[in-house]
């Protein structure tokens, strides 16, 4: 495989398939990441003094250490940032292509607070392990061999009934969790939401694994438009992503919630208030920068991994390669929260081809996709090694 190095961003996918499986890595470069600064007052000097605890924040008392006294303190304030609803009413109205799906994004932005609350009570609540069947008995793997987790049917659920109980616009949904597509009217069990004329996709937990050592996951989805002429329906899946996939996004869930989305005329990203609990404007029109250290793979497989591939993460660590410096490793093991660091700080993203997986592991529809779609509205380029994934065209679901 010949793999593309250069100066802009650029996403690589190792192996070329026309099954829903690709492998898929991005290049795509970075700025220098900020420093992080220390702690105002070490451990040693906390525990070595009787002092009252001074609040980092500002002093809660008058104190002769400190220079400002407690009527001059500032408030806090917030930034003055349009919310995800208004992003959406004004994005939408300007695009014909998007109009009718307001309300379905809307609905996406609430499945993934309320996708969010349940990741943070998880513990709490006990939705970690696997999830169990009325027998008691853990339920079948899924389509892609994984054990499926609480998390994950709990979710899917949310989402399946984002996409079709809040308007017209979705006739049939996809989800990574479930062997076949399935109708809005049998999601919603409603024939009125048999209509529309749009499908979509989703992974309603990537990375749901991460939950149990509380590590970042996050949830991907794809929408499509019906081909001219043609109902939604299962064939409406199968098709290139070029051709049909109109709006694309992924939620993370880690240290801040963060959605970012696109609608075919850029990428911006939004950020959850947790006072407020609305998403906000905080990534206005996100590309990626042109040059970036970061490189992310799971270095576990890297014998497993073709010459090509072996032989160019050697010239990342060297500092051989066309981005001018020795790159540092960062694998979080959730593609949602790996790719949104290449999206923010550029560097490449990959999962190439191992002999047990000689298509890849990632999932066109789910992830590829609408991964792709984000990638190449930002700035950046995502490709089999030979071609673009969205020129890819599926053959089956999963």
């Amino acid at each position: 495989m010949r793999m593309l190095c250069s100066a802009v961003a650029v996403v690589v996918v190792a192996a070329v398939t026309t099954s829903l499986e690709v492998n898929a890595f991005t290049l795509v470069p970075s700025r220098s990441q900020s420093a992080v600064p220390r702690s105002r007052q070490s451990p040693k000097t906390c525990l070595a003094s009787s002092a009252p605890f001074n609040d980092p924040l500002g002093p809660t008392q008058p104190s002769e250490a400190s220079s400002v006294s407690s009527s001059t303190t500032t408030k806090q304030r917030k930034k003055k940032l349009k919310t995800f609803q208004r992003y959406l009413e004004i994005a939408c109205w300007k695009s014909n292509e998007v109009r009718d799906l307001q309300p379905v994004l809307q609905a996406v932005g609430d499945a993934c607070k309320q996708i969010n609350r349940i990741v943070q009570r998880a513990q709490t609540d006990d939705l970690y392990g696997a999830a169990l069947g009325p027998d008691g008995l853990p339920l079948d793997e899924n389509v892609q061999g994984e054990v499926q987790q609480k998390l994950d049917v709990v979710c899917n659920t949310i989402m399946l009934r984002a996409f079709c109980g809040c308007s017209s616009s979705i006739a049939a949904v996809a989800s990574e969790e479930e062997d076949l597509p399935r109708t809005c009217c049998d999601v919603m069990n409603d024939s009125a939401f048999a209509v529309g004329d749009y499908v979509a996709v989703f992974d309603p937990i990537d990375g749901s694994k991460n939950i149990d050592s509380s590590l970042p996951v996050g949830t991907v989805f794809g929408i499509y438009k019906a081909a001219p002429g043609t109902s939604a329906n299962a064939d409406s899946f199968l098709q290139k992503g070029d051709d049909g996939l109109v709006a694309a996004g992924y939620c993370l869930y880690s240290a801040t919630t963060v959605l970012v989305v696109t609608l075919g005329s850029g990428v911006d990203g939004f950020t959850l208030d947790p006072d407020k609990g609305v998403f906000l404007h905080t990534h206005e029109d996100i590309r990626i920068p042109k040059t970036g250290p970061i490189y992310s793979f799971n270095e576990a497989n890297f014998h497993h991994f073709s010459h090509p591939v072996r032989q160019y993460l050697g010239s990342l660590k060297e500092g051989s390669s066309a981005v001018g410096a020795r790159s540092s490793a960062r694998y979080v093991g959730a593609l949602v929260a790996d790719v949104h660091n290449v999206l923010i700080n550029g560097g490449i993203y990959g999962y190439p081809a191992t002999g047990n997986n000689p298509d890849g592991k990632l999932r066109l529809l789910y992830e590829c996709c609408p991964m792709a779609m984000i990638i190449e509205e930002a700035g950046g380029a995502a490709s089999t090694g030979t071609g673009r994934i969205l020129d890819v065209m599926p053959t089956e679901i999963h």
